[in-house]
């Protein structure tokens, strides 16, 4: 009788661990996605220049990209991009043929991935308001913020990651109040 409630017991502690663990995770990766929008926000007040390492030939040129620095979101994903507008077209450029960065215009962008920033392990990014793909950048000095998908800006946007049916959602606007529901 005794090892039957232990065995009980034991089942149920296993049990709510691993939904805790769940729930952690998930508040973890959405506590991390509104630090990076903050950090990211943070670049672009201090007008920080562009990582010689990744944009070497821009260290010349004044350093800083003409559009400001954003973060690019997608869909069932499991990770987000860290970006330099390079070209001031609010939204992310993953090719292009432009020289560097001060070079890069609507026409002819250039390769504006800075950082792939990953969610922790079995989350991801399940729904996206504006739709999927957007592009959320901070341009100084206030910082003016702008959220992009397509041809469109919104006011607002939506990012919603899911762990095993569980979810949270980061909300953003452009007045950069940033919300973790």
């Amino acid at each position: 009788m005794v090892i039957a409630i232990i065995i009980l017991l034991s089942g149920i502690v296993l049990t709510n661990y691993r939904v805790g663990e769940r729930e952690y995770a998930l508040l973890r990766s959405a506590h991390k996605l509104a630090q990076d929008l903050r950090t990211v926000e943070k670049m672009a007040t201090a007008s920080e220049t562009l990582p010689s390492a990744i944009f070497p030939s821009d260290k010349d040129n004044g350093g800083f990209p003409k559009g400001g620095y954003g973060i690019y979101f997608q869909n069932n994903s499991n990770s987000y991009i860290l970006f330099a507008d390079c070209d001031d077209d609010k939204k992310y450029d993953e090719t292009g043929a432009a020289l560097s960065c001060a070079e890069a215009t609507s026409d002819t962008p250039y390769p504006e991935g800075i950082k792939e920033l990953f969610l922790e392990e079995k989350i991801k990014i399940s729904n996206l308001y504006p739709s999927s793909p957007f592009s959320i950048t901070f341009f100084p000095p206030d910082p003016v913020i702008e959220i992009k998908s397509g041809e469109l800006l919104y006011n607002s946007a939506t990012i919603t990651i899911t762990y095993d049916g569980e979810t949270k959602t980061v909300k953003i606007n452009t007045v950069g109040l940033i919300e973790i529901d």
